[in-house]
């Protein structure tokens, strides 16, 4: 289960609410708390994300293995256990977890698993009201297994978050610039902590571990409550898998600002899958099949094949029917999409979205500016 966890954000597919889910007393064995119940979330999560090399991030709050709550523990040794993934970083352990993994959710697009509706942090995060897209609930499945099914955030109070109201809780975040945009391009960005002994925030040390927290409208240190330095872009900016007979056959990392060319054997700066598909398939698939162009935080996909090539969007229900893909015509390559190259070969983006996407929808979505203030906020 080890393998699974994560102390890098690059590597995250998921965000876990732990402490909801050692607490789930519907899932897996008997008893108030136990870690089995996090390795049947983990086996899920391979199953969704199609990836037995799948990462989690987790988020706990302290009191899970401090003071009365360690003998709930159905095993002792998940106490010991888990004060060793802390030690290594594998868990972020917090006072309370449950802004964190919000922050964390609404800054990076990284879906979260949890069983919470949160309906007490709907003021500080507007974006939960009548989220569908960010959250899956784990959920008893056959034979003593877990699964993993889109949660319904639903609205929690129907008039009661004001446009403006959001506006000026994001803005106490920190989440909005003069113009009132999210702020969302912190994340586009690597931070240090001036504090020379700190590990969390120095990608000298190893891979950024933490987002930083904005605390007055800056980036602030987790650990030592200092002001982060900027320290350059972070380049990598999507990921897509490569899905042969629906396993991961590969990952490929595109940075902003970058055109490429993926089929079965594109020109030298193309991504070249001849190696990775078996003959009979490969044959299926053009020498350069789909143009991906990465700008703005957007990504948007061509087909450039003779064979044609088919698109799908994955909504709260699963995947969606398959749609020709226009020859020569861009489109969106959102979170959850895939690319269709032949049978059996697909192209999926990450389910993580980019932080302009973020922004992006956030801005489409955003209600027309004659409703009025009691207008129902809804935010995906």
């Amino acid at each position: 289960m080890e393998k699974h966890l994560t102390a890098d954000f690059e590597e995250a597919c998921f965000l876990v609410d732990l402490s909801n889910v050692v607490r789930r007393q519907d899932l897996g064995e008997p008893g108030l708390r136990s870690l089995r119940r996090l390795a049947l979330v983990v086996d899920a999560a391979v199953r969704l994300a199609r990836d037995p090399d799948v990462k989690l991030y987790l988020v706990a709050d302290r009191s899970l293995r401090h003071g009365g709550g360690r003998h709930e523990f159905t095993d002792p040794a998940d106490v010991r256990l888990l004060a060793k993934w802390v030690r290594l970083g594998l868990v972020e352990e917090l006072d309370d977890a449950d802004g964190r993994v919000l922050e964390l959710c609404e800054m990076t697009g990284i879906p979260v698993i949890t069983g919470d509706r949160y309906r007490d942090a709907r003021d500080d995060f507007p974006f939960l009201q009548g989220n569908t897209d960010d959250f899956l609930e784990p959920v008893p499945g056959p034979h003593g297994t877990v699964r993993l099914a889109p949660l319904d955030m639903a609205v929690a109070s129907a008039a009661q978050i004001s446009r403006k109201k959001e506006e000026s809780v994001l803005k106490k975040q920190g989440l909005l610039d003069p113009r009132r945009r999210p702020r969302s391009e912190v994340v586009r960005r690597n931070w240090r902590c001036p504090d020379g002994r700190c590990t969390v925030y120095d990608t000298r040390k190893g891979t950024l571990v933490l987002l930083p927290r904005m605390r007055r409208g800056v980036p602030t240190c987790e650990q030592h409550g200092l002001e982060l330095v900027d320290d350059g872009p972070r380049t990598a900016t999507a990921q897509v898998k490569l899905l042969v007979a629906d396993r991961v056959a590969a990952r490929f990392t595109l940075e902003d600002g970058s055109t490429v060319r993926i089929g079965r054997k594109p020109e030298p700066d193309g991504i070249a899958l001849h190696d990775l598909l078996p003959a009979d398939l490969a044959a299926l698939v053009s020498r350069a099949h789909v143009e991906l162009r990465v700008a703005g935080g957007a990504v948007r996909a061509t087909d450039v094949s003779s064979f044609g090539t088919r698109w799908r969007a994955t909504g709260t229900s699963g995947p969606g029917p398959w749609h020709d893909l226009p020859k020569g015509a861009a489109r969106d390559f959102r979170a959850g999409d895939e690319l269709e190259l032949t049978e059996g070969v697909v192209l999926a983006r990450s389910g993580r979205r980019f932080p302009a996407e973020l922004a992006q929808e956030w801005q489409r979505r955003r209600p027309p500016s004659g409703e009025g203030a009691e207008a129902v906020t809804r935010v995906y």
